[in-house]
């Protein structure tokens, strides 16, 4: 700072009195901004030195499944990787502002699930140890649910970080995904299979998975681009997922007989070529996404209302059960009543757009009860599958992101 002198005395300069009262003024100002900055250091330090708000949730779950890679590992399954988990860790590490731990989800996908090139094919949908001891990918078949999250994720990331990479190769992955898993059922309509192979065995017969469909996602891509099938998959979202118990189901059978509840597409041929009688249809690990996906989606996106009218088992039953059930039939009797914390949390967002705010309470107090204090994740074992759907729903009733109208992503950082 320049010094304020006296003049014409022929003496040594001297600050003059109003000067010196300046100069304290400045310096106590010095040092409180001096103080601040301190401060923000040791809370950018505590954080990982990343100006990014604090999640501990996917902290606690980067540490337990996410390798220094970018490959998200599920230990209670041979240390697998699937592209639902990396699709799900890049949709949370955007959501958390988490742009290194993104990059490296994309990379590790592209380089093992995609032979290097997302451009060029939809992912792998499972690499892990094969029986030779080579890790590597062990079914070539994309899943659809996955490709649609991924490609959402990046589309969004090249929005909310201006990476224009990003923004063209999630444009490129649902354009593939449209062409590829995209079909007309008779008498569903538009909609997407679960993957371009194995879910449309003959002419006549078609496997859906209703939890393959989220609706934030669906419009998202029918506003980005307009004209295209994505809003025709919007609009038989309801049909899709509407079953004779008022329950969501892992799967949905189409024939010329119409839709209806069915076990997976392997366990329905295996029982057909021994000539026995179809195995039991259930609402389970899949199904409990419908009632996430639903509850998170705004509630002006087309079809959300109509498909949350047609499940409305789930609430009715936690009006007299503590839990979700784990498992359901087709005429929506529970076969498992006991469930993970998993399914608690992903029950919050749709009990709150039923309106149902005690429910809705006493589901977040039971997954509250079941944190596990020193890894900060979900019950005893912490589960990557439960650890999934809480990281969605606490982030969403933690207002970490919302959805809005036409399916963009609003975030806390923001």
């Amino acid at each position: 700072m320049r010094r304020l002198l006296a003049t014409g005395s022929g003496k040594t300069d001297r600050v003059l009195p109003a000067a010196a009262s300046f100069l304290r003024v400045r310096a106590a100002w010095c040092a409180v901004r001096l103080a601040q900055g301190c401060a923000c250091v040791m809370l950018l330090s505590l954080s990982g030195c990343h100006a990014q708000p604090v999640w501990p949730l996917w902290d606690a779950y980067a540490t337990k499944f996410l390798d220094q890679q970018g490959r998200v590992i599920d230990h209670n399954a041979q240390d697998r990787t699937t592209t639902e988990g990396e699709a799900y860790a890049m949709f949370f590490a955007l959501v958390a502002n988490d742009q290194p731990r993104f990059d490296k989800l994309v990379d590790w996908t592209e380089n093992n699930m995609a032979q290097g090139d997302l451009t060029l094919r939809l992912p792998a949908w499972s690499w892990g140890k094969a029986p030779d001891g080579s890790w590597r990918v062990l079914d070539p078949n994309p899943a659809a649910d996955a490709d649609l999250w991924m490609a959402y994720s990046l589309c969004e990331a090249g929005r909310l970080w201006n990476v224009d990479r990003y923004a063209k190769l999630g444009k490129l992955m649902a354009d593939r995904i449209a062409q590829q898993e995209v079909v007309l059922v008779p008498g569903v309509g538009t909609t997407m299979i679960p993957g371009a192979q194995g879910f449309h065995p003959d002419a006549n017969t078609w496997f859906l998975n209703p939890s393959y469909l989220p609706p934030e996602l669906l419009v998202y891509f029918a506003h980005r681009e307009p004209g295209s099938a994505w809003r025709r998959v919007l609009d038989s979202l309801p049909k899709v997922v509407a079953s004779p118990g008022g329950f969501a189901m892992d799967w949905m059978k189409v024939g010329l007989d119409g839709a209806h509840p069915s076990a997976t597409p392997e366990a329905d041929e295996d029982a057909s070529q021994k000539n026995q009688p179809g195995a039991p249809a259930r609402g389970s690990y899949d199904a409990i996404r419908v009632y996430l996906w639903l509850g998170m989606a705004d509630p002006r996106t087309p079809g959300v209302r109509q498909s949350l009218a047609a499940v409305p088992g789930m609430a009715l039953w936690l009006q007299t059960h503590p839990v979700p059930p784990l498992s359901v039939d087709e005429a929506g009797h529970s076969t498992q009543p006991d469930s993970p914390p998993g399914f608690s949390a992903a029950v919050v967002p749709y009990l709150h757009a039923m309106g149902l705010k005690a429910l809705e309470d006493q589901q977040n107090d039971r997954l509250a009860a079941t944190k596990d204090l020193k890894s900060g994740l979900y019950g005893r074992e912490g589960w990557y599958y439960d650890q999934n759907l809480s990281l969605f729903a606490t982030g969403w009733s933690e207002h970490r992101f919302r959805f809005n109208e036409d399916g963009r992503l609003s975030v806390k950082w923001k």
